[in-house]
């Protein structure tokens, strides 16, 4: 593990903030693919932003018919609340596919949606990545290469995204909402968001949020903030 600084966010506005000020930082919430990481030397961040106490805990109707999921929200409340199961069972059911039921009580929506691929050689910073070194290489390609993308993959990378969460956004059609720190709303449709293999965001979106329209679901507000490939 390495040294670094810890420090709870006040509200949205300050977890926006503090990661603005300092890109080597991390939102923490359940900590569950951060943690592992950091335990790797996959992640070093020099401080961690714990948002666990912001007001991002709601799953909320809205005006169009859908539902706002809040960033906070873990991952067994979203799967097991009754309006998730009656409207987007598929949503309920992708998440008790994945992880432990431990998991599933720690994990927050946005630190599932943002989760870091799960591929092996990621983890193995003794070899080339370009998930972790972009232009380094990709030694899934050649080497072993279980569990990685069969289609849609680039000659970069061809790891899968790891969440079974995002598959069912994608196929819902949400949307994710990200607050940038002039507090400007951006919004991607969650393919877009969650990217394709082997590409790469020319920015990083800040405090996440996924919204629902009529046939779809999901906002984690306020999440955090790193950049995915």
């Amino acid at each position: 593990m390495i040294d670094f600084d810890y420090v709870k966010a006040r509200d949205v506005s300050d977890a926006v903030s503090r990661i603005a000020q300092n890109p080597a930082a991390k939102f923490i919430a359940g900590g569950t693919n951060l943690i592992d990481l950091m335990k790797e030397n996959v992640a070093r961040p020099t401080r961690l932003i714990d948002i666990t106490g912001l007001p991002l805990t709601e799953i909320e109707e809205t005006d169009a018919g859908g539902l706002l999921i809040g960033a906070l929200v873990p991952n067994s409340d979203l799967a097991y609340d009754a309006r998730i199961t009656k409207r987007y069972p598929l949503l309920s059911s992708a998440i008790l596919a994945g992880a432990s039921a431990q998991l599933r009580n720690m994990a927050s929506t946005g630190g599932n949606l943002l989760q870091r691929t799960r591929c092996l050689y990621f983890y193995d910073t003794t070899t080339p990545c370009n998930k972790r070194e972009p232009g380094s290489g990709c030694s899934a390609i050649d080497g072993f290469n279980r569990m990685n993308a069969i289609l849609g993959w680039s000659e970069a990378c061809i790891a899968v995204h790891p969440s079974d969460m995002c598959v069912a956004l994608a196929v819902l059609e949400a949307t994710v909402h990200v607050e940038r720190p002039e507090r400007a709303i951006v919004r991607f449709p969650s393919p877009i968001f969650t990217g394709f293999p082997g590409t790469r965001r020319t920015s990083t979106p800040t405090s996440p949020a996924t919204r629902s329209s009529p046939r779809s679901s999901c906002r984690p507000r306020g999440s955090r903030a790193t950049t995915a490939i």
